[in-house]
């Protein structure tokens, strides 16, 4: 580890923080250190707070975040990808459940994964896009560029291509783009067409897409704009694959990728892309668990076949940096009222995040007696290091000064009951045409 890396990483940020700076900083400091707190108030009992404890809500109530700012000193500070080795970065979305909070405002309904069958698989809250680097092996190791709530007025997937047209051009090297079958679409990849970036997204398996059209015949009328078609779910329409590989997965199973290049999609005709079918042997067949799965590549060069799913596999980190920040950095545990609080909450735990990620080499981390010495260390060994290191570090923060006691709440001041917000719900229905009339 870089003391001088990490210090110039905390001044960086420190410089984001616009207003309330101190309260902001000394609460980031609490949450990467207070091992033992289990809630958002436990926090004030770190003693990098230096405030009193109700400075931890002030901080998120008053404090302003300079969030473009804020991105460009995570892109400046990505750790360099290992020799060799591509940066690949994955794009997901998760969900903050608020179903008892009616003041809570701009609320979506929001699915959940792996409930019973006899229960409904929705929940009301909000929904945060993250694009983050993705480490190799799989781990909970991401390097987080960028978390945003998605509103309510807006989809995943045009979110994500706002986070990528922001980010991409400040890297130093050209990125993989990977992400699950959700950004898989026509409108995603039109939408990031512009990108200097490469792109392997799953796809459904009833996409449709086309060859390209066939040379003009000199006959009158508008020539074809596309080609044969090609249909995931029909094997008839394919034809003779451009290449194909066989080989092992990670567990030493058999494994068919096949790949057909000069296709596109009816609504993205500009695109190029190459569609390829990966074929795991070993593989249980279930819904989360495919033997067949379809892919997309777009990019400068045609990606190796044998690369296609060890790749794809990276993203899952996503899912274990998640159940870290949520399980150990108290993610979505504070209870805030507006949607912008919650927003710099989320903003203060993607900067701890990275913080462990940057101290990840510190040959500081604590492992409790059980934990095996020969595996490689997590972050929730670094984090039970971060007092020591961040006492040799020191702290920007400056000393508070002493402000007497409140005036408190004035006379005869009006105090009403909290606005109540209708959860919104989205709809991707075409309104209906009008009918015609006949005469």
């Amino acid at each position: 580890m870089n003391l001088n890396t990490l210090t110039e990483f905390r001044h960086a940020i420190y410089g984001c923080f616009t207003r309330a700076r101190d309260a902001l900083f000394n609460v980031c400091d609490a949450l990467v250190t207070s091992v033992a707190a289990h809630s958002f108030a436990e926090l004030s009992l770190s003693p990098c707070v230096t405030r009193r404890w109700p400075s931890v809500y002030a901080a998120l109530r008053d404090g302003q975040i300079d969030r473009p700012q804020l991105r460009q000193v995570f892109a400046q500070s990505v750790p360099a990808p290992a020799p060799g080795h591509r940066m690949v970065l994955g794009v997901d979305a998760t969900n903050i459940a608020r179903p008892e909070s009616p003041t809570a405002r701009d609320r979506t309904y929001l699915y959940v994964h792996n409930l019973p069958e006899c229960k409904a698989p929705v929940t009301v809250g909000w929904s945060f896009s993250t694009l983050a680097v993705l480490p190799e092996p799989t781990s909970s190791w991401t390097y987080v560029l960028d978390t945003a709530r998605i509103p309510s007025d807006q989809l995943a997937g045009a979110l994500a291509a706002t986070q990528l047209a922001a980010v991409i051009p400040q890297l130093a090297v050209r990125a993989l783009v990977t992400g699950d079958r959700y950004y898989g679409s026509a409108k995603f990849v039109q939408a990031t067409a512009a990108l200097a970036c490469d792109k392997l997204l799953r796809i459904p398996g009833n996409r449709v897409f086309y060859r390209a059209p066939p040379p003009r015949t000199g006959r009158r009328g508008a020539p074809k704009k596309d080609g044969a078609v090609f249909k995931c779910h029909d094997p008839a329409t394919h034809g003779a694959p451009t290449a194909t590989w066989t080989g092992q997965d990670e567990h030493g199973h058999p494994i068919d990728v096949a790949a057909w290049a000069g296709l596109h999609y009816k609504r993205c005709r500009q695109v190029t892309l190459t569609v390829m079918r990966v074929t795991r042997h070993g593989a249980s067949g279930k819904k989360r668990d495919p033997r067949v799965s379809w892919f997309i590549w777009i990019g400068e060069a045609p990606i190796p076949l044998a690369d296609v799913w060890p790749t794809y596999r990276r993203r899952f980190s996503l899912e274990h940096g998640y159940r870290f920040d949520k399980q150990d950095l108290l993610w979505p545990e504070p209870r805030f009222r507006t949607p912008e609080q919650f927003q710099r909450w989320t903003d203060v735990v993607v900067i701890a995040h990275n913080e462990l990620v940057l101290a990840r080499d510190t040959p500081e981390a604590q492992r409790h007696p059980w934990e095996s010495r020969t595996r490689p260390v997590t972050p929730r060994q670094v984090r039970r290091a971060m007092s020591r290191i961040l006492a040799q570090l020191g702290t920007p923060v400056a000393q508070p000064r002493p402000r007497g006691k409140s005036a408190g709440r004035a006379r005869g001041a009006n105090v009403t009951r909290a606005a109540r917000y209708s959860v919104v719900r989205k709809s991707t229905a075409k309104p209906r045409a009008k009918p015609r009339k006949n005469f």
